[in-house]
């Protein structure tokens, strides 16, 4: 059995844990032993990886494993990660393990609140290193549904309208999803669901590609915040806790451009081609729509739920340019939104908790009160804003440079007209900044004296993303060339028509 396995065996021992454990502390033992080893082994397989690659191994897949399900529909247990799939799975780790700390105070059900976040939790690590479509979806539902629970009992304001439109237009898509599947499968003529073998044979027609090349995108497109499917995003993140947002914007959202990639545009590379400027107007509408409507926005949970359309918004439209530059560009922007993002979410919720309150008209002065919190909130808002430095800025210009290089005036000009999102993120991000720190306070029932700084637990999980967004934003070249080494196979089978 491959070493990869031990990413879904790891979540179920800790599930385990969590139902046997007696008291708070042993679920936070738990939780912290487990975030830790999946960390860890996220970390080796990175290194694993580059090792890989600089020895010269070329191969699309490392550490393959495959063993029949049920044989009867050839499903199988197979998994597999290239360079894509290793960066995921670290951003996974980072995220989970930060979260924990971030859930340290929660209360009440802490134990019931765990294990659905580490059920949440395996169904994204479980995503990220199958390569068997049917298997894909089973971890993708078992990402999904816990999202219900977690938002509806653990939430806050309108949680239960929250939780159920999240879940009915996330179902919506998965019933294109498994439409899309079957159509691949049945029309392929394979006697396998795996990735790699059925993007080799090539032997689907571009007529039936072109009808379920909108089922699978638009199926994984839902969860990556398409427009105008987008809708449910802003309000589950207003609505969930604390580190739910996080794992939700930071990770969930991007089994949705993995999958877009993965699965629509390497299986189905013809319908691609041809059927790309339709989602690339999609793609624009939800990066320029995402931005001005953070602008607008009074609470801070909204205002980085619609800057998480915005931003996941151009992952999609960097991978329907299908340039080796901007794919690789889109992957950077999963990987640097997810760490910004989840840091955003963290701060959020721990200002939250505090001021019981998200609206910036009666938030301010925040720099005197809590300044470690405040200085968390400056770094956050200036990598989301694209400052040289931090992981936000090599990221979108990785995306508007590998843009660019499509030289027909179609793709320039949704690449122009994506480009004013910068400007206008600018704008929120400063004017939220400027409002909440450094203003007067005249929220009326804010007792200064309950408006503490950062505990220990909050701390570690600010600073561990802090460094994580600075160290992507300053050795770039460290994740680049292992995420370009799994671009290029998907493009080559993308241009080989």
């Amino acid at each position: 059995m491959s070493i990869l396995s031990l990413f879904v065996v790891i979540p179920a021992v800790m599930l385990l844990g969590l139902w046997l454990a007696k008291n708070l502390n042993q679920v936070r033992g738990v939780m912290v032993a487990g975030a830790s080893c999946l960390l860890a082994l996220s970390v080796w397989l990175t290194i694993y990886f580059v090792q890989q690659r600089a020895a010269g191994n070329t191969a699309e897949m490392l550490l393959t494993y495959s063993t029949p399900w049920f044989p009867a529909l050839n499903i199988a247990y197979s998994v597999g990660v290239d360079g894509i799939s290793v960066v995921m799975l670290l951003l996974s780790s980072i995220i989970v393990f930060t979260g924990t700390f971030a859930s340290w105070q929660l209360k009440p059900m802490t134990k019931e609140y765990f294990l659905w976040f580490t059920l949440l939790s395996t169904g994204v690590y479980g995503f990220f290193i199958c390569t068997d479509m049917f298997t894909m979806f089973m971890f993708y539902e078992v990402a999904l549904i816990p999202m219900y629970l977690l938002i509806g009992v653990w939430g806050s304001g309108h949680k239960e309208y929250s939780a159920m439109k999240l879940t009915l237009m996330l179902m919506g898509g998965s019933a294109l999803l498994i439409l899309g599947i079957l159509g691949i499968y049945y029309f392929s003529g394979a006697t396998t669901m795996n990735v790699q073998e059925i993007a080799a044979m090539h032997n689907i027609p571009v007529e039936v590609q072109k009808v379920f090349f909108p089922f699978i995108f638009i199926g994984f497109g839902v969860l990556g915040a398409l427009f105008p499917f987008h809708t449910w995003s802003p309000d589950g993140h207003a609505s969930a806790p604390t580190a739910v947002s996080m794992l939700h914007a930071g990770v969930l959202m991007k089994l949705g451009g993995y999958g877009c990639f993965r699965v629509a545009m390497y299986l189905l590379p013809e319908a691609a081609q041809e059927l790309a400027w339709v989602f690339l107007i999609l793609t624009t509408c939800s990066v320029v729509y995402g931005a001005l409507s953070a602008c607008v926005q009074t609470d801070l949970k909204y205002i980085n739920a619609y800057s998480s359309v915005s931003h996941c918004g151009l992952v999609l439209f960097a991978l329907l340019m299908m340039t080796q530059t901007s794919c690789t560009g889109a992957i950077l922007q999963m990987l640097s939104h997810g760490l910004m993002t989840a840091l955003f979410f963290a701060l959020i919720g721990m200002i939250y908790g505090r001021a019981h309150t998200r609206d910036v008209r009666y938030l301010g002065g925040l720099m005197k009160i809590m300044p470690f919190l405040a200085c968390g909130y400056v770094i956050a808002g200036l990598a989301n804003l694209g400052l040289p430095g931090f992981s936000g800025f090599i990221a979108e210009m990785t995306i508007f440079v590998g843009s660019f290089e499509n030289a027909d005036t179609f793709h320039r000009t949704c690449t122009i007209l994506a480009c004013t999102s910068i400007v206008v993120t600018a704008v929120y991000i400063l004017r939220v900044v400027g409002k909440i720190l450094y203003q007067k306070v005249d929220y009326p029932h804010c007792d200064t004296v309950v408006l503490t700084d950062a505990t220990w637990d909050e701390r570690v999980a600010v600073m561990c993303l802090i460094a994580c967004v600075a160290g992507l934003g300053c050795f770039p070249l460290l994740f680049s060339n292992v995420i370009s080494d799994g671009v290029a196979p998907i493009l080559g089978n993308i241009f080989m028509f």
